[in-house]
């Protein structure tokens, strides 16, 4: 259980209690000290003191015996008997307020407009529900376990109690009108069914919500998003696998950039066997090959220098080069194969890193090194970084604000990272397959204008991705969304990539698109015309983006031959862009043998990732014409 969200008091009504309880108060201390004046006042009346304080009770249920005569009366008593009253009413509006809470919050749900639900009574599940909700999104939670009375005053949550992989359960959520869902529980096949159940539901609307499902194993989650992306255009759902550890993985490169001022090559050293060690070092080399591209001409930066310390350390760095070719241009790696306790007597250390990470299998053990290991702390020059999952209150206690700060953190050499704190991230758990696959065609494509002389900012698509208009951005997504019809009319699939000849991809499939390469650019461009005549651009000459006239919305026979080659350009690229993202092509269909081929074709042999291993240069595809 997370903490309660800051900001998710309403100080305006605990003051409403606070003078609701002052007005009580009042109304009985001045019907105590009016009733008193008042029978005192009486010829003849006896009274005591049991009578005063039950005359004063009586004003509260809106009679009293003194008051059946006609006045006057002290003003102590005229105020408290107006007072009394309404005390009463305001406490018969507070309780049938409480009573009918619950269903007034399952109505509020299911009346939900443009919120997110979250699926789930992981912590991870609470912790993204929390973070959600402290960013101002208006969130409904579904979970089997019941929610306290405390959970509802001090988190206002919305919730619904249920199974969440029920459709009824989900329509009580307001899933039919939910902008996300987030499928977080810690059994995996429920969070499959959730993501069944939400797709009968939001089947038919316009703008269907987007669906994220949590995945506990790497692999399978890399699996499942290659199965997904050949089926994306069978189902207009916009649906997603994500890792904690991927997610976490690219946060931790926007709170703790690497250091590039340096005169020297930037060195990281990646020790243990936990699951995180290949987020790690797939994110590391990404947030190196950017900062690499951002690097002015003439002063680039050398590849990042990383070694890799497990007693599998060298099977692991076959299997990452393998999987991600990039790793080859952006970093130099070297595989050493010592355990942790291996590594501290090993001299190692004695190098010098600009920063550590300690992913051991059990996160007590690596923290425990990293406490009880001074070398580690020595020759950091920057950090060590241990990633936990269970310890996120032990992080927040390094590392919480000056007031709050009760451990030491080694001079800030020393950084516990909350792996499930980070992965909370709404806008990088967004930024799904779907999402960075149209990036990376953005910025192939910038990369092509720009090496053609085109200059950045010459039009409204030579911008980065983050300033890129939204229609351009959808045009990217359209793109990415069209390669499951272009792998089934290659007999494609899409796997993850486990390394192919000469690290490109399978031989059938890109004999495939050799033969059909006029077929397909027609039909991209022909795509690529129906979607900008969906978003109401024209053609027209010249290009026009306020008055939205494009010069290529023309038959596919009527354009000139670089256009026509840039279009085939796409399709060639297609390889490429996915085994960027650590997929491959692979053809079903057998090609008929090749007599002029060897009958025993010899195995290829892997090398892992280095400086001399320059990826192939990409070519000029874009799936963006309209910024051309």
């Amino acid at each position: 259980m997370t903490g309660p969200v800051p900001g998710a008091y309403r100080p305006a009504g605990r003051a409403l209690r606070m003078v609701f309880a002052v007005i009580g108060v009042v109304a009985l201390v001045l019907g105590y000290v009016g009733f008193d004046r008042l029978l005192r006042a009486e010829p003849g009346a006896g009274h005591d003191l049991y009578d005063v304080v039950y005359y004063d009770i009586q004003l509260f249920v809106l009679g009293a015996e003194p008051l059946q005569d006609p006045g006057p009366y002290p003003w102590q008593l005229q105020v408290a008997r107006f007072a009394a009253p309404l005390f009463t009413l305001l406490a018969v509006v507070e309780a049938s307020r409480l009573l009918l809470a619950a269903e007034i919050r399952r109505l509020r749900a299911r009346r939900a407009r443009g919120h997110s639900v979250v699926c789930g009574d992981s912590q991870f599940a609470q912790m993204l529900a929390d973070r959600l909700f402290s960013g101002g999104e208006r969130v409904v939670v579904v979970r089997a376990e019941p929610f306290g009375p405390l959970e509802y005053r001090r988190r206002r949550y919305l919730g619904v109690v249920g199974d969440p992989t029920s459709p009824e359960v989900l329509r009580g959520a307001g899933l039919p009108h939910a902008r996300t869902v987030y499928a977080c529980t810690d059994d995996d096949d429920r969070n499959h069914a959730i993501a069944n159940a939400a797709s009968r539901l939001i089947q038919d609307r316009r703008q269907p919500a987007r669906v994220y499902v949590q995945v506990h194993d790497p692999e399978m989650c890399l699996s499942l998003q290659a199965r997904r992306l050949g089926a994306a255009g069978s189902s207009r759902l916009r649906l997603d696998y994500f890792h904690v550890d991927d997610v976490a993985a690219r946060a931790l490169h926007r709170h703790h950039p690497l250091p590039s001022a340096l005169r020297r090559p930037v060195r990281i050293l990646i020790a243990g066997r936990g699951s995180f060690r290949r987020a790690a070092l797939v994110a590391s080399a990404r947030h190196w090959q950017l900062r690499q591209a951002e690097a002015p001409a003439g002063r680039p930066l050398p590849p990042l220098h990383v070694d890799l310390v497990a007693p599998d350390a060298a099977a692991e760095l076959e299997l990452a080069s393998a999987r991600h070719p990039f790793l080859s241009g952006a970093c130099q790696v070297r595989a050493y194969d010592l355990d942790l306790d291996g590594l501290v007597g090993s001299g190692m250390l004695r190098h010098g890193y600009d920063r550590l990470y300690v992913c051991a299998d059990d996160e007590r053990t690596g923290l425990q090194l990293a406490l009880d290991t001074p070398a580690l702390w020595q020759r950091a020059e920057s950090t060590v970084f241990v990633p936990v999952y269970r310890q996120a209150a032990l992080a927040a206690a390094f590392h919480g604000d000056r007031r709050h700060d009760l451990l030491d953190e080694v001079h800030g050499r020393l950084q516990l990272y909350p792996v499930l704190t980070r992965a909370c991230d709404a806008q990088l758990i967004a930024e799904d397959l779907t999402e960075r696959l149209a990036r990376q065609i953005h910025d192939r494509y910038v990369q092509a204008q720009v090496r053609a002389g085109v200059r950045l900012g010459a039009s409204p698509a030579m911008v980065d991705w983050a300033r890129l208009p939204e229609s351009l951005r959808r045009a990217n997504r359209a793109h990415v969304q069209d390669i499951a019809a272009k792998l089934l009319s290659l007999g494609c699939v899409v796997a993850p990539r486990h390394g192919t000849t000469a690290g490109t991809a399978d031989p059938g499939a890109s004999r495939a698109i050799d033969d059909r390469i006029d077929e397909l650019a027609r039909l991209e461009h022909e795509r690529w015309c129906r979607e900008r005549r969906g978003e109401g651009w024209l053609y027209g000459e010249p290009r026009d983006d306020a008055r939205r006239r494009h010069p290529t919305l023309r038959p596919w026979d009527e354009l000139a031959p670089d256009v026509q080659e840039m279009n085939r350009n796409e399709i060639r690229a297609l390889p490429e862009v996915l085994s960027d993202a650590g997929f491959e092509m692979i053809r079903l269909t057998a090609d008929p043998p090749d007599p002029a081929a060897p009958a025993d074709p010899p195995s290829p042999s892997r090398q892992v990732a280095g400086p001399d291993d320059a990826p192939r240069a990409p070519g000029d595809a874009s799936g963006e014409r309209i910024g051309g």
